[in-house]
């Protein structure tokens, strides 16, 4: 039966509906994940750390598609609740012409100037071509990586989750043969994997495009439309949370980049790399649980469905708490087969990297509610707030705790600063959304 954003939800309908997006943006996440693994097990530490080095600000520049997809379905999915379904589709076709041109400018920008990015990122003689190689092939797709970004929120706004995983799912599975065809049969190094992952990328960003360009049974159609600045700036005003968060996310990867290569060396950065690859998966599960309920919010609060909004936020509340708990004592019961996986033939990279796990799985506790709490002041189409404790919690606490913690406790400062930042953004989460319960009727 077709779960429609009206309905009223139970645990059972509200988990069927999100299931698709968080297995989404699990096979997304395994983009840089499968490169990583086949690299660094296949073609050594250094492209492994090129990899590393690159793929920080692949994410950071793809957050223009987050930004965009989160931002334009709350409120093209605000609209569908006011009954304006033609101005929905209008707003929705829109915001993906906006999202290709941006995308082309992006693109074409980066694979002219990847040399000098490398270079401020610290990448010299061969780890520097390597991320060269790495990097311009990757911006050849970052159109496609940037209107797959913007499908994972519009479909599940027009009633198709389930379809988002398919699309998801085939461009992950491509993305994993081809890396497996490209580096361990034919041996093209971290060209393979870039190539693999830039066909990936394609398929997840065209298939969509192919499908809502011609009739369908979903709730939104790419129509004839024209540049609405007014719905442009409140998408991007809207979704800034969501860039923050990625974005800030980017630049503080690159910041414990520097700090590792002080402290620990190259060894260093891949432990904070393999960190990263199992981070991604437990982090798609918070992201798309978020992104997933997201529309239905924005949708009941269109309607001024307040004994639903209620509802939503009881259930959801209790589900993210509930993952963060299990989420914690599964990474720290299975440290070590975790990090085996990419770095078990290095017996001091391995004990680094577990160690190093360990501490910074504590940040899971709290990571979903935080993560949560500021997609449902999206949803609410209230982006000042859900950017403030993006903001505070990817940017400015991170890059606090990562610079000052350090000082006193060395190596385990690094891997202790995202607890702390999550620690602290937390009390901003809960206090917001203390604040606003009786402006929203939500609580």
């Amino acid at each position: 039966m077709r779960i429609r954003l009206s309905d009223h939800f139970t645990y059972k309908r509200l988990l069927r509906f999100v299931i698709s997006p968080v297995l989404m943006m699990i096979f997304t996440s395994l983009y840089s994940i499968v490169d990583g693994f086949f690299v660094s097990n296949f073609v050594g530490k250094t492209p492994f750390a090129a990899v590393n080095l690159i793929m920080p600000v692949m994410m950071g520049i793809g957050t223009v598609g987050f930004m965009i997809g989160t931002g334009g379905s709350a409120i093209v999915s605000k609209t569908l609740g006011e009954g304006k379904h033609e101005q929905a589709q209008r707003y929705f076709s829109m915001l993906v012409y906006t999202a290709i041109i941006i995308g082309g400018v992006l693109s074409a920008a980066g694979f002219i100037f990847i040399r000098p990015i490398s270079q401020a990122l610290g990448a010299t003689g061969e780890l520097l071509d390597n991320c060269i190689v790495y990097g311009r092939i990757l911006f050849l797709s970052m159109t496609a990586f940037i209107l797959q970004s913007v499908f994972h929120s519009f479909f599940i706004a027009a009633e198709k989750p389930g379809l988002s995983l398919k699309v998801s799912v085939a461009a992950g599975l491509t993305n994993i043969i081809l890396d497996y065809v490209f580096i361990a049969v034919f041996h093209w190094g971290i060209a393979g994997a870039a190539i693999a992952t830039a066909i990936g990328e394609v398929i997840g960003g065209v298939v969509p495009i192919l499908y809502f360009s011609r009739k369908n049974n979903s709730l939104l159609r790419l129509v004839r439309t024209r540049f609405e600045g007014r719905v442009l700036l409140k998408t991007c005003a809207n979704g800034a949370s969501e860039m923050v968060t990625n974005l800030s996310m980017a630049i503080v990867n690159i910041l414990y980049n520097f700090q590792l290569m002080k402290l620990a060396g190259e060894d260093g950065i891949a432990a904070y790399g393999v960190i990263m690859y199992v981070n991604f998966i437990f982090m798609a599960i918070f992201l798309g649980y978020s992104i997933g309920s997201a529309p239905i919010v924005s949708y009941h609060y269109g309607a001024q469905n307040h004994a639903e909004l209620k509802n939503l936020f009881k259930k959801s509340l209790l589900l993210v708490c509930g993952a963060g708990i299990i989420l914690t004592v599964l990474a720290e019961v299975f440290s070590g087969p975790l990090v085996g996986i990419f770095v078990s033939y290095d017996a001091g990279l391995f004990e680094m990297t577990r160690h190093g796990f360990r501490l910074y799985a504590l940040a899971f506790l709290m990571m979903g509610v935080n993560v949560w709490g500021s997609a449902f002041f999206t949803a609410l189409n209230n982006g000042a707030v859900s950017a403030a404790i993006s903001f505070l919690r990817t940017l400015v606490f991170q890059v606090s705790a990562v610079l000052i913690l350090p000082l006193l406790l060395g190596v385990n400062g690094i891997w202790l600063a995202v607890v702390a930042a999550e620690a602290l953004a937390l009390a901003v989460t809960i206090s917001f959304l203390a604040a606003k319960r009786k402006r929203y009727h939500y609580a």
